[in-house]
């Protein structure tokens, strides 16, 4: 057993298989080395504060691969500026490391314009002051729909809702100012009523019936008739009615003059204009109840004899005083007594 283990042929073989086995661990480290650049590292540049296209030219001449990620926005930097580097620089990394570069963006994130039209303007400015957009100027259009809002404006342009804008842009809001009174009815007779609904909308009117006289509802039909009449004064948002046909307001004379006696009635302005006098209303004086005076008291006077003369048959001799100089002596003591009491 021991003579066949030390045998030439069995050791010879021995050893061309640890021969074998050493070489391909060789081989497999010189393989790791030339794929990992074992041993070869390479300093990170600094390129914070640099724009990021010399930022990337920088790193890839030193043979370095990059990602770019976007951090928030800020305003104190310049766009697309580079804020930050990982791993950071000076560090040794090998030959095609990826380098990680915080860079500012353009501007804001975009954020979506949301859908304030028609709404009432106070609860639309919240709503756009909530997603971070500033509203700067209030435009005052006439429309029926008061205090709504009608457009969102940015940079001059209309934009509709769901837009995106960079946060924190500045939009203006055109706002309803309620409708004008007394506009001029626009004449709408001739022409399709297709043209005279879009005529009609531009003035802010809106349109009501629309008698198609085929019963069809055709908007290349002619619109022969309106009401109420072009010229008429009347306020934005009054409706417009109007009567169709294929045929022209010349062949519809009739039809025409029969509408005018129904909804054209005219007034004779030769009568003179009726005066209505108003009548004067006469009250007749208040009536005041007397306050009777109160009652003189009146005292017994004594009455006083007068001596009569003797030895005639003569008619007594009339008194000093009269009967009425005495009455008024009675009345002026009465007084006296009345005063005193």
């Amino acid at each position: 057993m021991l003579k066949s283990l030390f045998n030439w042929k069995v050791l010879l073989n021995l050893l061309v298989a640890i021969g074998v086995f050493v070489g391909l661990v060789w081989l497999t480290f010189r393989w790791l080395e030339y794929h990992t650049n074992h041993g070869q590292e390479i300093p990170v540049p600094n390129v914070v504060n640099k724009s990021v296209h010399d930022a990337v030219k920088i790193l890839e001449d030193a043979g370095l691969d990059y990602e770019v990620d976007s951090a928030a926005y800020n305003p104190k930097y310049r766009p697309l500026q580079v804020l930050k580097v990982y791993p950071s620089p000076g560090s040794r990394v090998k030959d095609g490391r990826a380098i990680q570069l915080m860079v500012n963006p353009k501007s804001w994130a975009p954020v979506a314009v949301p859908d304030v039209i028609n709404k009432y303007s106070g609860l639309a400015f919240q709503r756009l002051e909530q997603v971070g957009l500033k509203v700067a100027d209030t435009i005052y259009e006439p429309s029926i729909q008061k205090d709504a809002v009608l457009r969102i404006l940015f940079k001059g342009n209309s934009i509709k809702p769901g837009t995106k804008i960079p946060r924190f842009s500045v939009i203006d809001v055109v706002v309803g100012s309620g409708p004008m009174r007394n506009i001029a009815i626009p004449n709408v007779v001739g022409l399709t009523v297709k043209e005279a609904k879009a005529l009609i909308a531009r003035n802010l009117f809106e349109v009501g019936l629309v008698d198609y006289e085929d019963g069809g509802n055709d908007d290349s039909d002619i619109v022969y008739y309106q009401d109420p009449a072009s010229g008429d004064a009347r306020d934005q948002g009054m409706q417009i009615d109007l009567w169709a046909s294929k045929k022209t307001p010349a062949e519809l004379r009739g039809k025409i003059e029969i509408l005018n006696s129904t909804y054209r009635m005219k007034v004779d302005t030769t009568l003179p204009p009726v005066r209505y006098d108003e009548v004067r209303i006469f009250q007749d004086p208040p009536v005041i109840d007397p306050v009777p005076a109160p009652a003189p008291q009146k005292k017994d006077v004594p009455k006083t004899e007068t001596a009569k003369p003797t030895g005639t048959s003569a008619k007594p001799a009339a008194s000093a005083t009269t009967p009425a100089t005495e009455s008024l002596k009675l009345k002026g003591k009465d007084r006296l007594n009345l005063i005193l009491i």
